[in-house]
């Protein structure tokens, strides 16, 4: 009976359905438990530690004592052999995080848990976020000003009021400085810019003249005067900012360090300050929120190690956008052709053949035909003939915005034509046959009736392009993705939308703080967290995509054309 049953199982397949909904569930724990990890890794960066007294008991008997976050906790097993047996010796640590790294030297130490003698958290300890060298941690002192007694901060309250003042001021002044530079100055070296294009022009066409033409002479006195006119608004401005800078020198803040020393911070440094052991639950939740604002409103510092990442996620946006808007019409118009008026035979089950090669494709190959194809024959062609003035300086000769959204639109467009493909070979034929018999043109049928039907396979196509567009990072190494831009391609300078500017993204950012940053223990956090904003980027884009297939799903499935 016990093997009837057996055999009946077999035949039915009943173990084969078993083991393909246990590698189901197996691959859905190994997703959920790596998501589950980025999450936890990406948003432990954001909340507020309370900052640790440790007192360590050194080799010579003395007690030495340190001051930061404890960032990790681990095990390390070391192997001792002896001739009689082996054993294995297993040391748990932590990894403390110090700041403080121009004082100390670096950031982060291990220390072995048996040599701590004692762990305590100090109400007094503040943390200060820097535009340089990262945080610094230490118990205030005093306040040194220029000219005026030091303001001690075992006075309380003048000293709470003094310090937030020189704060606010400090950051206020920066914020001028920094407008004036990349606002002001930027908008008239940009304006200098297209004068020297002109004049370099006019001069060149003056140079093919057998005799000097008055009209030219006179373009080029104007541009002159224009330059001057720029030049000295450049130096009132300069002047500016360099009066500005002068003001942030003076003011400081005496910290003392757990090790007895003192470190002074200028004012003009600190971005943010708080005092972790002082936090209720309810301020460390608006912290954590704070801190995750201000990592996707600013720009990066410190070798990317610190800062935000807004430049990078703009970019990452901006180009995934422009791809789609180039891949999905393309991808659709071929698979249209393929599938509704090319006469089937060899030539369209070769071109099929090769569209579905190209998937599989490395993402690098791609890159390196973008950067021959786009960038040094299309580009150059382009600057020849449209920006020859700016010559040997490349305008769209080099990598930029425009050729690496070319370049992924190139290397998602099988996703698309074999998608829409699909959708439109889904439609069915007594629906192509009834409005054929009505009187409609095959086109008036594909465009009113076929397309709409299809649309939500072809969103379908343009979801997954979206997706492994965003996450590629090989092909935009070579085609316009860079380290650090100093702008971004879309601003308010004219023509707004700077197709030919090198931009940041997320992936190479991620790339970079990974393998390329000098201070990999410090990068480490900024990696789960900038990993973890690309993710939510490609589920937000996706889920957009999604929302509108299933809406058109519902539309088509009713009947309402």
């Amino acid at each position: 009976m016990a093997l009837k049953k057996h055999k009946t199982a077999q035949a039915s397949g009943e173990p084969m359905v078993w083991m393909t909904a246990m590698g189901l569930s197996l691959g859905i724990l190994m997703i959920l438990g790596l998501l589950a990890l980025i999450f936890y890794k990406g948003l432990e960066v954001f909340w507020p530690k309370r900052v640790a007294q440790i007192e360590i008991k050194t080799e010579d008997g003395h007690v030495q004592s340190l001051i930061g976050e404890i960032v990790l906790k681990r095990e390390r097993s070391s192997h001792k052999i002896s001739k009689k047996e082996k054993s294995e010796d297993i040391q748990r640590e932590l990894q403390i995080f110090m700041g403080n790294k121009e004082a100390l030297g670096q950031a982060f130490r291990f220390i072995g848990q048996d040599k701590i003698e004692k762990i305590s958290h100090p109400q007094d300890v503040i943390k200060l976020e820097r535009l340089e060298y990262g945080s610094a941690m230490g118990v205030p002192e005093a306040i040194y000003e220029t000219g005026k007694p030091p303001v001690l901060y075992k006075i309380k309250e003048p000293f709470k009021k003094r310090f937030e003042e020189l704060v606010k001021q400090y950051k206020q002044r920066w914020e001028e400085i920094r407008y004036i530079e990349k606002h002001s100055i930027g908008k008239i070296n940009i304006e200098m810019e297209g004068l020297t294009l002109q004049k370099k022009k006019l001069e060149k066409e003056s140079e093919t003249l057998s005799q000097p033409s008055p009209e030219i002479q006179k373009q080029l006195q104007e541009i002159e005067k224009e330059t001057q006119t720029l030049q000295n608004q450049y130096q009132i401005l300069a002047d500016q900012a360099k009066a500005l800078r002068n003001k942030q020198k003076g003011a400081q803040l005496s910290l003392k360090l757990a090790n007895g020393e003192t470190s002074k911070v200028e004012f003009s440094q600190i971005l943010e300050y708080y005092y972790p052991n002082q936090l209720t639950q309810w301020q460390r939740i608006k912290m954590f929120f704070h801190k995750i604002w201000l990592f996707l409103s600013q720009e990066p510092r410190e070798a990317n190690t610190e800062g935000g990442v807004f430049p990078a996620l703009f970019g990452t946006l901006t180009m995934t956008l422009l791809m789609t808007i180039v891949v999905v019409p393309f991808g659709v118009i071929a698979a249209i052709y393929l599938k509704e008026y090319a006469k089937q035979g060899f030539l369209v089950r070769t071109v099929r053949i090769a569209v579905n090669n190209l998937a599989g494709v490395p993402s690098i190959v791609f890159g390196v035909f973008g950067m021959g194809f786009f960038v040094y024959m299309v580009g150059g062609s382009i600057d020849q003939l449209f920006f020859s003035q700016k010559l040997p300086t490349p305008t769209f000769g080099t990598g930029g915005l425009l050729w690496a959204s070319l370049t992924l639109a190139l290397l998602t467009v099988p996703v698309v034509i074999v998608a829409t493909e699909e959708a439109l070979g889904a439609v069915s034929q007594n629906i192509r046959e009834g409005a054929l018999g009505c009187g409609a043109s095959k086109w008036q049928m594909i465009q009113k009736i076929i397309l709409p039907a299809s649309a939500p396979g072809i969103l379908t196509g343009a979801i997954l392009a979206m997706a492994r567009g965003a996450g590629e990072v090989a092909p935009l190494m070579l085609v316009g993705v860079v380290k650090l831009a100093p702008t971004l391609p879309i601003n308010s300078q004219f023509p707004y939308i700077h197709l030919d500017q090198k931009f940041m993204h997320l992936g190479f950012h991620i790339y970079d703080l990974g393998f390329q940053s000098p201070d990999s223990e410090a990068a480490k956090p900024i990696v789960f967290a900038t990993t973890l904003l690309l993710i939510l980027l490609v589920l937000l884009l996706n889920l957009g995509a999604i929302i509108l297939r299933e809406r058109l799903r519902k539309k088509y499935a009713s009947g309402k054309f």
